[in-house]
């Protein structure tokens, strides 16, 4: 299979997603068109205004105990990410929010953005408590890989999960990931080694090569 490489620079991009940043600051319903009605939820870009929601969701328990780096968030660490990788296009990150309400529910994001190889790396969190078990988390998953090969002309997004939270591995299997392997104990967290899964979906034109 042929790839293009795009070789668009850094600094583009850069401005890009400041731009888009902006407009979603003073649209607010920007990202609309990333939807699904059936779980009841859309997709909009993160905002500055999102920090604390943020920071107060990546502490909770039911959030940290699922990612390898459990370090404790803080509102300058955020901004600091925002800072040193949204703005410098490293990283999108999205707002899951309800249909209905316009409530925030948890965020999904990419990061790592490769521009040569035209991949990155997925990650999602569901933040309210009550958005859980629902399907929100996979709903999400598809849209996120929706606007990385549509918007980002990515060809392939991975991911990285502990292997004990086969809740979470099966919804990626629902979204359209595929297993390529297990790393086994390849992160020590609270003194113990983790194995984990790693996982792909690839953008091969062929919407049904991932679904299989």
């Amino acid at each position: 299979m042929q790839c293009l490489q795009t070789g668009i620079r850094s600094e583009y991009y850069a401005g890009y997603h400041a731009d888009r940043n902006k407009k979603a600051d003073s649209a607010g319903t920007d990202s609309r068109v990333y939807r699904d009605t059936g779980a009841g939820i859309y997709l909009r870009l993160m905002t500055r205004e999102d920090t604390d929601r943020i920071v107060a969701w990546r502490n909770s328990d039911a959030v940290r105990k699922n990612f390898i780096y459990q370090a404790l968030f803080t509102r300058e660490s955020h901004e600091n990410w925002i800072r040193t990788h949204v703005e410098t296009g490293d990283v999108v990150q999205m707002i899951i929010c309800d249909l209905a309400n316009d409530k925030p529910l948890g965020s999904v994001y990419i990061r790592d953005i490769d521009r040569h190889h035209n991949k990155a790396e997925y990650g999602i969190f569901i933040g309210e408590a009550d958005a859980r078990g629902r399907g929100v988390g996979t709903a999400a998953a598809k849209l996120m890989l929706r606007y990385c090969f549509e918007e980002e002309q990515l060809h392939r997004v991975y991911l990285r999960a502990l292997s004990e939270n086969g809740q979470a591995v099966r919804s990626y299997e629902k979204a359209g990931f595929r297993r390529e392997g297990l790393l086994r104990d390849d992160v020590c967290i609270e003194g113990d080694y983790r194995d984990i899964v790693w996982m792909a979906a690839v953008n091969s034109g062929n919407d049904q090569e991932n679904e299989e």
